[in-house]
């Protein structure tokens, strides 16, 4: 008989481990920005942090630890100019590219 595993029970998932290199977080970075949801990029953005140091990117884009958590939290709506801050302490760029080739 096959026993069932409730999904309460299962550990959440964490991506930080896997963003450790700018390959794998432009990658993820583009993956979350097809899907056109501010707050999912918030979100994003606040694991990649995680994965950098939280008070290091604080640090280099000029916002208090405590307002970037705030910030970056999942159902954060932040302003452009935080998520450009953010991007710039990650060393991760945001470029447009034309939907239809």
């Amino acid at each position: 008989m096959t026993q069932r595993i409730k999904v309460a029970n299962l550990p959440e998932f964490d991506t930080a481990p896997y963003l450790d290199s700018e390959a794998a977080i432009a990658a993820y970075l583009t993956d979350i920005l097809e899907a056109n949801d501010p707050a999912l990029l918030a979100a994003a953005l606040g694991d990649i942090a995680r994965a950098r140091g939280m008070s290091e990117i604080a640090k280099a884009s000029g916002i208090t630890r405590e307002a970037l958590y705030k910030a970056l939290r999942p159902d954060a709506q932040p302003r452009f100019d935080t998520i450009s801050r953010v991007c710039a302490a990650l060393g991760v760029r945001l470029v447009a590219q034309a939907v239809h080739g």
